[in-house]
């Protein structure tokens, strides 16, 4: 009994103890409530931002072309095949044409024979020359007399003088209407003595660029067409391609079409080499495809050690804008629910503002504010629903917006 009444004291005491510890959680935890929330922040800076897309094509020979024959004959010679590199103008093949041998021989006899003409025409008009002047002088002669000295000569003497001079100037003037005749004529013979030359010139086939071989057609002795005669008959040579140049035809979307800047450099990924090519945007359709809504647009690669080959696949990623020193906020804080863009800002007093702000250029994780904000502020980050303008809060810096 003594041992239960000194234990009373100790049970009392340990129960007020208890009850105060209770008060005192009660009260941290109404505190606590109060409080203002924590909200995640990101600071506005200043960067460079591009608006990029990436497109995957196939890499094409800048220029390529079947290089035939212009006239028809044996193939004598081929110098080059499959995988050669070649030059412009270098000869690529002959070809062996007997006929136009023999036809220049025979316009070579025309041309002379024509010379031959022609020089005899020349003669001719210097003795219609001649006689036409020895005519011309008996006649005025004889004129002559006869007005001075009425009786010295016969009328009919002088009429014979005159038909005389007429005759020889009528000689003369065929003469020279012949001798315009033999000139054209050698015109013609040289005429065709030149086409025939040209004929028998393209029996030698060159290149029309540089490039590479990539297909040879025909071998020695095969009888190649005219390119000119059917295109369903005649058969290549070979085939050049220009290598050290390539093209990729990207088909830009039609919403980003009126973005695309000649001259524009591009990034492209070819990922069988595991490597990375600068390109640059040469020429675009103009054009919107209305099958796919996309426009042709042409991308320049340099080449020149040929690592590159076509028909490879490659990723180009074009820039469509790009700004420098543009004033930065990520994406997360921008609001998308109104028709306005808006921002939620925590002033100096650690208060939310709502602002409504201007954009621009955009990437993957941040806009430009053309205005609304300014660098340093805070703008608010993630989840905003619990949140309300006016509200005070306890900024946390999460990121700068860069």
């Amino acid at each position: 009994m003594a041992f239960v009444q000194a234990a009373l004291p100790l049970i009392l005491a340990a129960s007020l103890l208890a009850g105060c510890g209770r008060e005192k959680k009660a009260q941290a935890g109404a505190g606590d409530a109060t409080a203002p929330p924590v909200v995640a922040v990101a600071k506005v800076t200043t960067g460079s931002l591009s608006n990029q897309i990436d497109l995957t094509a196939e890499f094409r020979p800048y220029q390529e072309v079947d290089v035939h024959a212009k006239v028809a004959g044996y193939l004598k010679k081929i110098y080059v095949d499959a995988g050669d590199r070649v030059a412009q103008g270098q000869l690529l093949a002959v070809l062996e044409i007997p006929e136009l041998d023999d036809e220049m021989a025979q316009m070579s006899a025309v041309e002379r024979r024509s010379e031959a003409e022609l020089a005899r025409a020349r003669e001719e008009v210097q003795r219609s020359q001649s006689a036409f002047s020895i005519s011309s002088l008996s006649y005025n002669r004889l004129a002559e007399v006869l007005k001075t000295r009425p009786n010295l000569v016969a009328q009919q003497e002088v009429d014979e003088a005159e038909a005389r001079n007429r005759m020889a100037g009528a000689q003369l003037s065929a003469a020279k209407a012949a001798l315009a005749a033999a000139e054209q004529q050698v015109q013609v013979s040289k005429a065709g003595e030149r086409r025939i030359g040209t004929l028998q010139a393209y029996s030698r086939i060159t290149a029309p660029f540089a490039g590479v071989v990539t297909k040879r057609y025909a071998d020695t002795g095969a009888m190649i067409q005219a390119g000119t005669a059917s295109q369903t008959q005649a058969m290549p040579v070979v085939r050049i391609s220009e290598n050290t140049r390539l093209r990729l035809v990207l088909p830009v979307p039609e919403s980003l079409a009126a973005r695309l800047r000649a001259g524009r450099r591009v990034e492209v990924r070819v990922a069988s080499l595991d490597r990375t090519f600068t390109g640059m945007i040469a020429r675009f359709s103009g054009k919107v495809n209305t099958a796919t809504r996309t426009m042709e647009t042409e991308v320049d690669v340099p080449n020149p050690a040929l690592v590159l080959v076509p028909g490879m696949y490659a990723s180009a990623t074009l820039t469509l804008e790009q700004k420098e020193n543009a004033l930065v906020v990520p994406l997360q804080a921008v609001s998308s629910h109104d028709t306005e863009p808006k921002v939620l800002v925590v002033n100096g007093e650690k208060k939310l503002e709502e602002r409504a702000v201007k954009l621009g250029v955009e990437d993957a994780d941040n806009v430009e504010v053309l205005s609304g904000v300014g660098q340093g502020d805070l703008v608010v980050i993630g989840n905003r629903s619990q949140l309300r303008p006016g509200q005070t809060v306890e900024p946390k810096v999460a990121r700068e917006a860069m």
